[in-house]
């Protein structure tokens, strides 16, 4: 397996810069494992698709508007986008700007000052805050939007799940985008229910492996929640031969995180509580333990999302499906349309 192998050619114009209004108006396509046919639906036919007694798992966590303007004591522009807090003043950062290292002080354009207490890799570092940032994030914090998204949002909301609800991402979970209240409305009134998990979202999400094997990629670390009451509703759904479906990869991986927390071998095998760090990193032959059927955004080349989807429904048919995408005009990445894998 080589990283190359997970490459595809994806023309510009096909990578989608503003978001469908509606948000459920997106189009989806459908990919069936077990006979490998392929459907062209529309995202608010969802509750028509999935099975009465299926349960959706949604990443309820937030964007912050972490990317903030500061001043070096020399009068020069530097920029922070915040990544993860440590403790209650210090975050990890990724820094814009020269001479930006340890023991360098920053004052934030009206907000607070700070300091780089650590290099860390590449233009990562830690910043202690002299006071909380957070108070701040409503008047001076921006919406950090992906790399290839060249045109201005303007609202911030849609980038946003309708459900977000615990702040620390840095990038939003995007298959979640794609519901409304009315959606969910719908899917509940034909016995198909949601539930939530909490996966802070990291800009990791955005790199592509460069390494030439996928195995030699060291992935970041997550912070993820699967409460006890999301996991007895997931055991009584399993136990009643619903499908858990996961909305999003930040989804699968706080799932299959905590199933290898519990130490699940099989169908019958039970789901606990996790809390903390995640690094798992889902390649080719990864036995999933939870996760019965996928919703997920169409990714970037070499990603390590591509690979965990290609993990899921095998590479042959994901990519397959990848170019029926292109010649059927999907559009792809954030703000683009929807793959739904039973």
């Amino acid at each position: 397996m080589k990283t190359i192998d997970f490459n595809y050619d994806l023309p510009q114009k096909f990578i989608a810069q503003t978001p469908i209004e509606p948000r459920d108006r997106s189009r989806l396509l459908v990919l069936n494992r077990l006979d490998e046919q392929i459907s062209h639906r529309i995202f608010y036919e969802l509750d028509q698709i999935l099975n009465p007694g299926d349960l959706l798992v949604l990443n309820q966590t937030r964007v912050i508007p972490a990317r903030l303007i500061a001043q070096k004591n020399t009068g020069g522009k530097a920029e922070l986008l915040l990544l993860r807090r440590e403790n209650a003043n210090v975050w990890q950062a990724l820094v814009g700007g020269k001479g930006l290292h340890q023991g360098k002080m920053l004052q934030v354009v009206d907000g607070p000052n700070c300091e780089i207490i650590a290099d860390l890799d590449g233009s990562q570092r830690l910043i202690k805050f002299d006071s909380p940032i957070e108070p701040f994030f409503p008047k001076i914090g921006q919406i950090p939007l992906p790399p290839y998204i060249h045109e201005k949002l303007e609202d911030s909301e849609r980038y946003q799940t309708v459900f977000a609800k615990e702040p620390g991402s840095a990038a939003a979970p995007t298959a979640g985008l794609h519901f409304t209240h009315d959606l969910i409305k719908k899917l509940q009134d034909r016995n198909i229910h949601t539930t939530q998990v909490t996966l802070h979202v990291g800009l990791d999400t955005f790199a592509p492996v460069t390494e030439e094997s996928p195995v030699d990629h060291l992935i970041h670390k997550e912070w993820c929640e699967i409460s006890l009451e999301t996991c007895e509703l997931i055991n009584t759904t399993r136990k009643k031969g619903g499908r858990i479906v996961a909305v999003g990869t930040t989804s699968v991986r706080t799932l299959e995180s905590a199933a290898l927390n519990s130490k699940m071998t099989d169908r019958d095998s039970t789901l606990s509580p996790f809390s903390g760090n995640t690094g798992l990193y889902i390649l080719p032959d990864y036995d999933f333990k939870i996760v019965d059927a996928m919703i997920t955004n169409f990714h970037l080349p070499k990603s390590t999302l591509i690979m965990l989807v290609s993990a899921f429904a095998g590479k042959d048919l994901v990519f397959n499906a990848y170019e029926i995408a292109k010649k059927e005009n999907y559009r792809f990445f954030s703000f683009g349309d929807a793959m739904l894998i039973l």
